[in-house]
């Protein structure tokens, strides 16, 4: 009998830095990594970054930010996940799991009852194995000239056993992560 979470299970580790060098590790060199571009967005880069490492690459990322948020006119709190990136040579082995997993399992420390995260539409099936729930409303998010419809999928998870997302208007009070 094999324990199923012994070696299979890639080791997550807390990243000191995450720059484009890192990035470019993970995904190669390329102008648009994320598939976003034409969305014509700016970002937050992300305070919080976790990855997994085999043979001293860098194969897998996770990003986390803290980030203000309206919802129905109520100011909180939500704990923005981005930056999730899979080395293309290495997707389907249940890398993106276990580092959005470990991302979470620290957002779950910092005090938001939600997670959030934008991701184009391809992706919505993959996140929605992770456990997280589509939005189906607008979301306003800031730009540097003016609040604008978020045009990606927004998708939320719970940080706290019983958290559900509230109804009402979304407004992302910051540029989105």
């Amino acid at each position: 009998m094999t324990d199923r979470h012994s070696s299979a299970s890639p080791t997550v580790v807390r990243l000191v830095e995450y720059t484009k060098t890192e990035l470019t590790e993970i995904l190669n060199d390329s102008t648009d990594p994320f598939g976003v571009a034409d969305a014509g967005l700016t970002w937050l880069p992300k305070k919080d970054h976790f990855g997994i490492r085999q043979k001293d690459r860098l194969v897998a990322h996770a990003g986390l930010l803290q980030l203000p948020i309206s919802i129905d006119g109520v100011a909180t709190q939500v704990v923005g996940v981005g930056g999730v990136a899979v080395a293309p040579d290495l997707r389907g082995h249940g890398l993106a799991r276990s580092v959005v997993s470990a991302a979470l399992d620290h957002a779950r420390t910092m005090g938001p009852q939600h997670g959030l995260l934008f991701c184009r539409p391809p992706l919505v099936q993959l996140y929605q194995r992770l456990g997280w729930r589509t939005l189906e409303q607008d979301v306003h998010v800031e730009q540097p000239e003016g609040p604008v419809i978020m045009p990606l999928r927004t998708m939320w998870t719970p940080l706290r056993d019983g958290a559900n997302w509230p109804a009402g208007e979304v407004r992302l009070l910051s540029l989105p992560m």
